[in-house]
């Protein structure tokens, strides 16, 4: 059951981190012509395309996509509790609130992640590589208002660093107030 159950979380978390890169794409207009942009919206077009077709986008967000993430995220606990249960297993509203939570949990691990492989890509491909342009993009607004407080030193920019303390500091204060089941979405 553990072999399992590792699959489906590993798999489902990674596709929600895909669909939630495809709204943060949107959301910061990052370039839709670059290869990472187009493998992004190609994993989530099947299922998004129809979607957008019955819910509308709401100014710069694209409600169908965050739907479509959030459900995937109350699927995922939903196929974990069955696995775990042996097969039984019925419909709870807590479900609902899990899988917000484990939405907002996600966006979060994501951002953490495309900071890191931005750093390290800054060390090595130098401004050449197309995914680095994409994370620049991405993360760009955010480390924007940390460099006016704190500006590079020596060359050095803080300002992910900052971030990094920002997000670490916000896992801490939801494992606060929700408890230790938020460590173990």
């Amino acid at each position: 059951m553990n072999a399992m159950s590792f699959l489906i979380s590993t798999v489902l978390d990674l596709y929600i981190m895909v669909v939630i890169l495809r709204i943060w794409l949107q959301a910061a207009r990052a370039d839709f012509y670059n290869p990472f942009s187009q493998f992004v919206v190609k994993a989530t077009q099947p299922v998004v395309r129809p979607l957008r077709r019955v819910i509308p986008s709401i100014g710069n967000i694209d409600v169908a996509t965050v739907l479509f993430a959030y459900v995937l995220c109350v699927v995922k606990f939903m196929l974990l509790l069955l696995l775990a249960s042996g097969g039984a297993v019925s419909f709870s509203p807590y479900f609902l609130l899990l899988g917000l939570i484990a939405l907002v949990k996600a966006a979060g691990g994501l951002l953490f992640w495309v900071l890191i492989i931005r750093a390290i890509m800054s060390w090595v491909s130098q401004g050449r590589s197309p995914l680095e342009y994409v994370f620049y993009q991405l993360t760009e607004p955010m480390l924007t208002p940390i460099r006016r407080i704190i500006p590079a030193m020596g060359g050095l920019d803080l300002s992910v660093l900052v971030l990094f303390i920002i997000l670490q500091f916000a896992n801490y204060l939801m494992g606060d107030i929700i408890g230790p089941m938020w460590y173990q979405l």
